[in-house]
């Protein structure tokens, strides 16, 4: 926001009658306005520092024109006198860091919805075994974020606005728990596949049941979640939600048939992403939307948002993998690396370092070696690139969300972008 002022006198340090040329019809036509060392705001106008004094200037997006009722000396500040025009940025200079964002600020617009999941889930996990309670305590207690059920009540709400809902539906709430029912199963199986001990800081559900109980808990809420997902009778959302738990399964099938594999291409590494992590979230957001009834352009587009975020999110998670400790992560660093899966990181470090392939096709068998690759990654250019490629994803998802009217839900799906990308700033 540029604004002109003509004909001020900065040399001078009284009050003076000036006329105003704004157009707001609540304020006089007059203002005294001081210039010097006064921290009075008169008019609305707000203060500005130029040249060590107070120029007040009227904040609107027009241009005030201050006019003095009198002739005035030359001002002593060099080019700045009789018609001469100062140009100040208020908007430049108005702006501040903007705080990070916090996950509680962000769901804050629906963490009624949030709670009254949170309340319904353990009961519907649960219910028919005393080991499936504790398994469910286990994980839905493990500080999770609720991240993807939060997606599906922004979407929801976002949606809902633009279609004239009221209030969201019983099949907006059900899909909420389905995704995070599936999203806690392949957890579950997730580290038994990977054998890890230590999931978001606690023990993982295999290693306090063993893996018979952690395969079957897992099979379990996959089951429940597919029971509960037939009963909204949609087919549509029904196909939707059921090509993610086939994704799932192709994406660790793609991931254990190229491991220590240095040929891995960024298109196999971003289908595999998707298989794994942004199907499941590219399902809900458009789910979300079917339920909502809105037209099949904004459901497309909320597939797309799904889809570039939760791309966005795995690139951003891999490039954690090797910046942040474990105590940071909850589980051990650079842990995919160590276990031969080739990711965003290493990709790009790759081009740049023949080493690393060298040390990656031998499966780290020599002491250090893993350190070693670990190092070439973080100052290759592995993660520099990897960031450029997470920033990318999250700005096709903003642009997805054009389709929104503006709302405090979709300024919360953007901040969700934003989040993400501020876990790596």
């Amino acid at each position: 926001m540029m604004m002109s002022c003509r004909n001020i006198d900065l040399g001078t340090s009284v009050l003076d009658l000036m006329p105003c040329g704004c157009s707001s019809t609540s304020s006089p036509t007059t203002r005294r306005i001081l210039f010097g060392n006064c921290s009075k705001t008169v008019c609305g106008i707000g203060g500005r520092s130029y040249g060590g004094n107070l120029v007040f200037l009227r904040r609107d997006s027009g241009i005030c024109r201050a006019i003095p009722a009198k002739p005035k000396e030359p001002t002593l500040i060099t080019g700045l006198g009789q018609d001469k025009t100062v140009m100040i940025n208020l908007r430049q200079e108005s702006r501040k860091p903007k705080p990070p964002i916090s996950l509680e600020n962000l769901f804050e617009v629906v963490a009624d919805d949030l709670q009254r999941l949170n309340d319904n889930l353990l009961a519907i996990v649960g219910a028919e075994n005393p080991v499936l309670i504790s398994a469910a305590e286990q994980i839905f207690g493990a500080g999770g974020k609720r991240m993807r059920p939060g997606l599906v009540f922004l979407v929801s709400r976002a949606t809902a606005e633009l279609a004239g809902l009221k209030e969201l539906t019983v099949e907006h709430r059900r899909l909420a728990e389905i995704i995070e029912m599936i999203h806690t199963a392949s957890l579950i199986h997730d580290d038994v596949l990977d054998e890890s001990d230590m999931r978001r800081g606690k023990e993982t559900v295999h290693e306090l049941f063993g893996t018979r109980v952690a395969v079957l808990a897992g099979d379990f809420m996959f089951a429940q979640a597919s029971w509960y997902l037939a009963n909204l009778e949609n087919l549509e959302v029904i196909k939707l939600i059921s090509q993610v738990i086939k994704d799932f399964a192709s994406g660790e099938i793609k991931q254990a048939s190229s491991l220590f594999d240095c040929d891995v291409k960024l298109e196999d590494y971003l289908l595999k992403s998707y298989y794994k992590t942004a199907s499941l979230v590219a399902a809900s957001t458009k789910g979300a939307a079917i339920f909502s009834k809105v037209g099949t352009e904004v459901a497309e587009q909320m597939y797309q948002f799904g889809k570039n975020l939760g791309l966005s999110f795995q690139v951003v998670d891999d490039i954690l993998d090797f910046t942040q400790s474990s105590e940071q992560l909850g589980k051990p660093a650079a842990n995919d690396l160590a276990k031969g899966n080739i990711t965003a990181p290493v990709i790009f470090a790759l081009e740049n370092e023949p080493r690393l392939r060298e040390i990656i096709e031998s499966e780290f068998c020599e002491p250090g070696s893993l350190e070693e690759a670990i190092e070439m990654v973080r100052t290759r250019g592995g993660i520099k690139r990897a960031q450029e490629l997470a920033k990318e994803k999250a700005d096709h998802a903003l642009k997805n969300l054009n389709c929104l009217p503006r709302s405090g839900f979709r300024s919360a799906l953007e901040d969700m972008v934003m989040f993400n990308l501020e876990r790596i700033d």
